[in-house]
């Protein structure tokens, strides 16, 4: 499966929440990470996977502190130290 992971910059939030997540899941891209700047300057992760027979994403989890999945990959990351 695939993953997109995307870092949502001022100015593209909208593209970024609306625009691109519609296209990434009609292109099938199993797994969708928007990350975005917090008013701590530590980083939210917003996690989406795929339903495949909607083509549409359903919300996974959001990460604060500490990033830790499972799938698509097993991955852990300390957001507070990038």
């Amino acid at each position: 499966m695939l993953l997109v992971a995307e870092v949502v910059s001022p100015g593209s939030e909208t593209t970024g929440r609306i625009v691109k997540v519609d296209q990434y899941a009609k292109a099938g891209i199993g797994f969708y990470w928007r990350i975005e700047q917090a008013a701590t300057g530590v980083p939210l992760v917003y996690t989406y996977i795929l339903d495949p027979a909607t083509r549409t994403y359903r919300d996974g989890d959001v990460f604060t502190g500490v990033l830790k999945v499972t799938a698509p990959f097993p991955l852990e990351i300390d957001l507070g130290q990038i």
